[in-house]
């Protein structure tokens, strides 16, 4: 059964715009040429500190060889890693993992 993962990040202050355009035109277009699938981002409607964003994975396997993919990749360790704490309080960064249930929307 697919599952997903919700991951919540605190992002630092005032940096949550340039956050997200980091998301959507770098970190998030990279890893889905990589093979992931992001099924939303957001950030808080209030809380301009809450990021959230959702990947989904097949099976346990394909999970670990797509975070291969990505985080073992030069871009990723040489580029992309490196920026990640300018904008995230890494500390308070949470990823849950998930399941959809039998009449979910999200499968």
């Amino acid at each position: 059964m697919a599952f997903f993962e919700l991951r919540q990040y605190k992002v630092l202050p005032g940096k949550m715009d340039e956050w997200v355009r980091l998301m959507e035109e770098e970190i998030i277009p990279f890893q889905t040429a990589k093979g992931m699938v992001v099924t939303g981002s957001f950030r808080g409607e209030f809380d301009d500190s809450a990021y959230f964003w959702i990947r989904r994975f097949e099976t346990e396997s394909d999970r670990g060889r797509l975070y291969k993919a990505v985080y073992e990749s030069d871009f990723w360790k040489n580029e992309m890693g490196p920026r990640i704490p300018e904008f995230l309080d890494r500390e308070q960064s949470f990823i849950t993992r998930i399941v959809p249930t039998s009449r979910s929307p999200m499968q």
